[in-house]
Parts: C-alpha cells; sequence; structure tokens
C-alpha cells in the first residue's frame, strides 16, 4: 500500500438502496459511565452526542487545548497520552474509548492503569491495518501490516497501519473478550476538517465543467461520521466485543451516484467531464506522487490498490451497524461547511479551480 494511501486513511447502488437509516430512535439502556480518551476533535463530539442522548455518563481525557471547557454535564479530567496519566487514578468507569492511540507506548499506558477499573476497552483503530488493499471483499481475518521497525513510535504515512496494528494488540491481550475494534475507513459528515469527501459535493455545486476520476461506475466508500457514533453506543450499551470494519456496502455508492446525488442536492447543472486513470497518475492528481491538488479517497478498482473502498463491513451489520442516506450525509455536510467561518471555507482537499482548468484543456488535447 503506498504511503499517500495510509497518510490518507489516517486522518478513514443507489443512496436509496441503504440500510434503515440510522437516526432512528434507539431504546435507551441502563446509564453507563463511559471515559472518551480524547473526544474534542472530529469524531469526539459525535460519540458523546450519541452517548448523552442514551442517558450515558461521559467523561473526557484530554489536554484541553481545542475544547478547554467541556459542555454541561461532561466531566473533563485533564492530562497527555504521553505521561501524563494522573487524573486517570481513583476513578471507575463501566466503559473507555480509546480515541486518540496512535502508538503502543500510549495505549499500552493507558490499558494498564484502567485494567480493573473499567470493563471493556474499545479502540478506534483503522482499516489501514491491513496489509493491502489487492483484492475486494476485505473482512476483518485479511492479514494485517507489519512495521520494518517494530519498536519505532514515529507515526507517518508509513507506519500508520502498523501501528495501529500493534495498539490493537496491547487492547485485545489485556482485555480479551472486553476488548472491541474498530476500523473506520474514510469518515465523512459534520465536523470534517480534512474536507476530503466535502470536497465532491462542494465541487458539484459550483456549476461548470467538473473533472472527474475513472468512471460513474468506480467505487466510493466512506462511513457517516454519524453511523460510526451510533454503531459506537450499540457496542457500549449491548458490550459488543471483537473487530469491526466500519464502512457502507461495498458498491453500494459509486462515482456517478455520489456526484449525480450532490447535483440533485444543490441543484447544480454541472457537467461532468471523467479523466482516466493513468491520466490523473500522469498529472500527480492521484497514486504516490500526488501532493498539493490531489481527488481525495478515489482510487482505481483496478491495481495494487484495488480493493481500498471495496472494504466489507457485514460482521458490523450483523451487530447493528445502520446507515443514513448519501443523500442526508451530503446535505448536512455541505450545511455545515456553509456554516464554518469565512477563513475557513477554502477546502484542504480536492483539486484548486486554476488546476481543474489546465487538467481540462489538458484532457480534451488528447482526446481531439
Amino acid at each position: 500500500m503506498s504511503i499517500n494511501r495510509r497518510d490518507a486513511l489516517k486522518l478513514g447502488g443507489a443512496a436509496g438502496l441503504m440500510t434503515l437509516a440510522s437516526g432512528t430512535a434507539i431504546a435507551k439502556s441502563k446509564s453507563l459511565r463511559v471515559l472518551i480518551l480524547g473526544g474534542t476533535g472530529f469524531i469526539g463530539p459525535h460519540f458523546v452526542d450519541a452517548l448523552t442522548a442514551g442517558g450515558h455518563k461521559i467523561t473526557l481525557f484530554n489536554r484541553g487545548k481545542r475544547d478547554p471547557e467541556a459542555k454541561l454535564g461532561i466531566e473533563q479530567l485533564l492530562g497527555d497520552r504521553n505521561g501524563d496519566l494522573e487524573s486517570l487514578r481513583g476513578h471507575e468507569w463501566d466503559v473507555v474509548i480509546d480515541n486518540s492511540g496512535y502508538t503502543p507506548k500510549q495505549v499500552k499506558a493507558t490499558a494498564d492503569l484502567l485494567k480493573g477499573h473499567v470493563r471493556q476497552y474499545l479502540f478506534i483503530s483503522s482499516v489501514a491495518v491491513y496489509a493491502d488493499f489487492k483484492k475486494a471483499g476485505i473482512d476483518e481475518d485479511y492479514p494485517l501490516a507489519q512495521l520494518k521497525d517494530p519498536t519505532t513510535d514515529v507515526v507517518n504515512g508509513e507506519t500508520y497501519g502498523g501501528l495501529k496494528v500493534l495498539c490493537e494488540k496491547v487492547v485485545e491481550e489485556s482485555y480479551g473478550k472486553q476488548a472491541t475494534i474498530i476500523r473506520p475507513t474514510y469518515i465523512a459528515g459534520p465536523g470534517d476538517h480534512t474536507d476530503r469527501f466535502t470536497y465532491w459535493p462542494w465541487r458539484m455545486s459550483k456549476g461548470g465543467e467538473m473533472l472527474a476520476p475513472g468512471g460513474a461506475e468506480e467505487p466510493f466508500q466512506y462511513i457517516d461520521v454519524r453511523d460510526l457514533a451510533d454503531f459506537m453506543r450499540t457496542c457500549v450499551e449491548k458490550k459488543v466485543g471483537g473487530r469491526y470494519n466500519l464502512c457502507n456496502p461495498p458498491r453500494l455508492v459509486n462515482m456517478g451516484s455520489l456526484l449525480e446525488t450532490g447535483r440533485r442536492v444543490t441543484g447544480a447543472d454541472t457537467k461532468i467531464v471523467w479523466a482516466s486513470a493513468d491520466f490523473l497518475t500522469e498529472n500527480a492528481i492521484i497514486g504516490e506522487k500526488a501532493k498539493g491538488d490531489f481527488m481525495p479517497i478515489w482510487t482505481s478498482a483496478s491495481g495494487e490498490d484495488a480493493g481500498i473502498l471495496l472494504v466489507k463491513s457485514d460482521r458490523a451489520q450483523a451487530k447493528g451497524l445502520r446507515f443514513r442516506s448519501l443523500e442526508t450525509t451530503i446535505r448536512e455536510t455541505l450545511a455545515w461547511q456553509a456554516s464554518r467561518p469565512a477563513e475557513k471555507q477554502q477546502l484542504r482537499a480536492g483539486l484548486t479551480f486554476e488546476k481543474e482548468t489546465e487538467l481540462l484543456a489538458k484532457w480534451k488535447l488528447r482526446n481531439a
């Protein structure tokens, strides 16, 4: 797997065919005490929302830099995963959600300290743990990545997946059947400051000629952050253990349905111009050489990463994973994007209009 691909995963049919949508009422269970290690970035606040909706009592442990004052009713303990865990001592929780563990050293420190003080340890990992994506239909038993240097604690595009593998091992060895490993693919939805998913419907909304990769039938896969959060609540309330990929079913969404749904939501008159993977690779818009301007998430369904957007989540679906419609994710992500301060309206992912114009001219010349 390429460095760019692992780095992209780090920070993970028509929409109408989605299974029963998340967001429908979930029966409340007994109130539980839940510790979240992190909880103030992109996915953490959604975890808080889903769990408080279930009547659970939440404690956040973090450095207090992103959200120095926790929300009313949310306990916040200050500390640092890299050495300052004192505020965690002397407490009892039913469940811990590890949302900020990237090295086995970090995870072992909290797993050891909390042993005997929590009943279940949920670790947020990534589908980047798999050894490669050469085939479609990867499930939770697929071979895992191995680090060239298993002693490293440097987190980068090359080491991210292998380090997550070692983190998972720490949790499973310490907590056994009380360990839950969650492996999301690309995460989308309100609050996603990477702008990877957001780019596609946002660009569609701007009209004109839009450069798109491959063809309409090329696969596209993601998990809405609210569906991830709802599944976390299910795992907490039903004490679900084991390993789970989190993504919508393979080929339920493709590039065509993604863009056409974006068109329907935004009312845009955008003309889609499909360009081949070879052309985009030659121009450093996809692949290992892509830097700056690039097409986020998308990968060709052929080649060494053919299965990266065709991962299976059957096991999680059997335990209660449900999916919002593609239209809902697009509509509510764009609404969040529009609400951001003006200085944050410029997307961090995707092509600039200048680069897109240049590439469109090259593509037309090539096919003249």
